[in-house]
């Protein structure tokens, strides 16, 4: 089968991208013939397909009134080489299938009509909230924002959900009323795969059709069990508002009885610091941004895996790996992840935000014995091996939906 895969970014800049070169990976080791399209960067891993991909704009910022300014918000709304390239590769690859992930604004929707109009099956894994949040994470100005519901899209404007700037918030606001009065993705796309039963129902729940997701849970790679050696709790990821890490930096300062490692690089790096600095929190340390064997290491003589968003959360890679690994997980009760830790078996919930409840679990991990933590240990492996695939059955799994 032919398989092309479109996203955004061809590098490894964040969770989608992980997920897609492991998948490509995957596929071909199954005997598919997979090709891509994306943006260029220097950054960007191999690839054959590379004459397909387009200009990657920064888009970050729309500055002054110049020419090239211009040039970005359109390309925001409509990039017309990335529709002429899709085009193109439709034309000469000849797919079975197009496999979309997150293409908006950089690729943006101008390559879906091209699709639909060729006939070939189209499908999309939904890494995030995109589909009907502007700003992709249903998360703004502290808090979980779902102020657009029902096509209030000029919220993102007055809440600045994208950028202080006006104009980032008006083109993101303008660009997802055009698209979902023409049904873009709907219109183009026959099945959404949702990689947790939480993303499946929060899309039903904003107005989409029920029969055209499909719930898919992303593989876990089974690997050694962890050492569990280190004597500390890790928590991994983006340094951002949304993840929650400096409320675990104040639970964690009043459970001086377990130690924490924070491995990552974001925007509040340095907030973060000084608070561990202002709180004395001697047992919580940042590890910096950590990748392949560095971060294997810390996973495998890690006690237990800490992940705290106070927004929204799909299915985290981050912690997919800890389950892999065989690691208790405490994590908070939101989005995907009740659905990833089940009380008391693998793991502990704690309530959003709430730094009391926090302090309960991390105490209660505290207290628990070796053999306790060996048995949360265990139940880790079990449950991820009985929950979820191996990269062999995801592929098996996507190869159903492709051919129904």
């Amino acid at each position: 089968m032919k398989i092309l895969h479109v996203n955004k970014f061809f590098d490894l800049h964040g969770g989608a991208e992980i997920y897609l070169h492991d998948l490509m990976r995957a596929q071909k080791q199954a005997g598919h013939e997979v090709h891509a399209l994306a943006t260029l960067a220097p950054q960007n891993l191999p690839s054959k397909d590379k004459k397909y991909f387009v200009k990657r704009n920064d888009l970050h910022e729309f500055k002054g009134c110049s020419k090239e300014a211009a040039i970005k918000a359109v390309n925001f709304v409509w990039n017309r080489q990335a529709k002429q390239s899709m085009q193109r590769a439709l034309r000469e690859i000849q797919p079975d299938v197009v496999h979309l992930h997150n293409i908006y604004h950089h690729l943006s929707t101008s390559i879906l009509a091209p699709i639909r109009k060729s006939g070939v099956r189209c499908v999309q894994t939904l890494h995030d909230l995109k589909l009907a949040c502007p700003n992709y994470r249903m998360y703004t100005e502290g808090s979980i924002c779902e102020r657009c519901k029902g096509g209030k899209y000029f919220e993102a404007v007055k809440h600045h959900c994208l950028s202080q700037s006006f104009w980032p918030n008006a083109l993101a606001a303008g660009e997802m009323a055009w698209t979902k009065l023409w049904q873009s993705y709907e219109r183009a796309v026959q099945v959404f795969i949702c990689p947790s039963e939480f993303m499946r129902d929060k899309m039903v729940e904003w107005g989409e059709p029920a029969s055209k997701f499909k719930v898919v849970r992303l593989p876990v790679e089974m690997r050694q069990p962890a050492h569990r050696r280190g004597g500390y709790v890790l928590a991994a990821g983006r340094l951002s508002t949304e993840k929650g890490y400096d409320m675990l930096i104040r639970a964690a300062a009043r459970v001086p009885a377990l130690d924490f490692k924070i491995a990552g690089r974001g925007p509040l790096q340095v907030e973060l610091q000084f608070l561990i600095h202002k709180l004395g929190a001697k047992n919580v340390e940042l590890v910096g941004f950590k990748r392949g064997l560095d971060l294997a290491n810390l996973y495998r003589k890690a006690e237990a895996f800490v992940a705290c968003p106070i927004g929204y959360e799909n299915s985290p890679l981050t912690v997919l790996d800890a389950l892999g690994y065989g690691l208790p997980v405490l994590a908070t009760r939101i989005g995907g992840l009740p659905e990833m830790v089940h009380e008391g078996k693998n793991g502990y919930l704690a309530a959003r935000g709430n730094q009391d409840d926090w302090v309960r679990i991390l105490k209660k991990f505290a207290a628990l014995s070796a053999d306790d933590r060996e048995q949360l240990a265990k139940e880790s492996h079990v449950l991820a091996e009985q929950k979820f695939s191996d990269w062999k059955k995801h592929v098996q799994l996507l190869d159903g939906i492709y051919q129904s």
